[in-house]
């Protein structure tokens, strides 16, 4: 077993737990007494409706208050709440958009990557392994204007589905960076291919999948966020044709709209794809 492979679903997400912690995320909010009554009134009154609806017994309720409890042990609430709940958040944050559709963060992304202006080569170990891919695009606001010196941040598995910083054995930055686009809003960025990986299964979120008959895989992805000033922040992931779990994602998480097409490059060895990115401007 390798040092990537000796991964465990605590480790993972006990540094997801504390990446969401120290992102701020949650410095602004300010409860409102309407609205959280409002929210976990009708969360309680859902969970009760399925307790009577099912006949719920003390066995299954124990059950439940034992793996709710191995979900805060194994750190795995930010992968339970990305996988299961987010893509509904992002659906609604996102509906009202023109430009590209966008897709959930997940629990690995990490900010303030190491920056380059395009054309550029992602941060990869020397002996990187996987299909080299070289990605390219365009950067425009709504009306069909370049966005000049836009920022594509890009993440992504490696060829085995580890993320750097959350499994043992990878270089901090791997197959992580920022790059700027030029002043027509062009970027070309060389990376790898990732792989479809599953999600950890030797925690609480696996107990559930296997309890369930489910699948843990997630097909092979970019992960991204695209912004550019005066526009609205566009995080996606994209994905790539013919993979098995496009149609049955455990994350929910494909759109038509987020596939990628896929050639052979025009020289030397790998493939590449071109993919445009549409901003929102900020409302005024």
């Amino acid at each position: 077993m390798t040092t990537e492979t000796a991964a465990s679903a605590a480790a993972s997400g006990n540094a997801a737990t504390d990446r969401f912690r120290a992102s701020g995320k949650t410095a602004s909010i300010a409860a409102d007494v309407e609205r959280v009554n409002l929210l976990a009134g009708k969360l309680i009154k859902a969970a009760n409706d399925i307790v009577l609806e099912e006949r719920v017994t003390y066995d299954e309720f124990n059950a439940l208050k034992a793996w709710l409890i191995k979900v805060g042990e194994d750190g795995e609430w930010p992968l339970f709440l990305d996988v299961w709940l987010e893509h509904s958040v992002e659906e609604v944050a996102t509906d009202h958009r023109e430009g590209n559709k966008g897709s959930i963060e997940g629990p690995y992304y990490i900010p303030d990557s190491p920056e380059q202006n395009s054309p550029a080569t992602i941060q990869m170990r020397e002996d990187e392994m996987g299909t080299p891919l070289l990605f390219q695009g365009q950067v425009r606001s709504t009306d069909g204007s370049p966005l000049s010196n836009a920022k594509i941040e890009l993440w992504h598995a490696d060829e085995a589905g580890f993320y750097s910083q959350f499994a043992p054995g990878i270089p901090e930055w791997n197959l992580r960076g920022s790059f700027i686009a030029d002043e027509k809003g062009n970027f070309q960025i060389q990376t790898i291919q990732p792989a479809p990986y599953q999600i950890p299964t030797d925690g609480a979120c696996g107990q559930m999948i296997k309890a369930a008959g489910w699948h843990a895989w997630r097909p092979a992805h970019l992960h991204l966020k695209v912004s550019a000033p005066g526009h609205e922040l566009l995080t996606a992931q994209l994905y790539f044709p013919g993979d098995v779990h496009n149609d049955d994602d455990i994350a929910t998480a494909v759109k038509p709209e987020l596939l990628l097409e896929i050639q052979p490059v025009t020289e030397g060895k790998g493939v590449q794809t071109t993919y445009d990115f549409v901003l929102d401007p900020e409302a005024k």
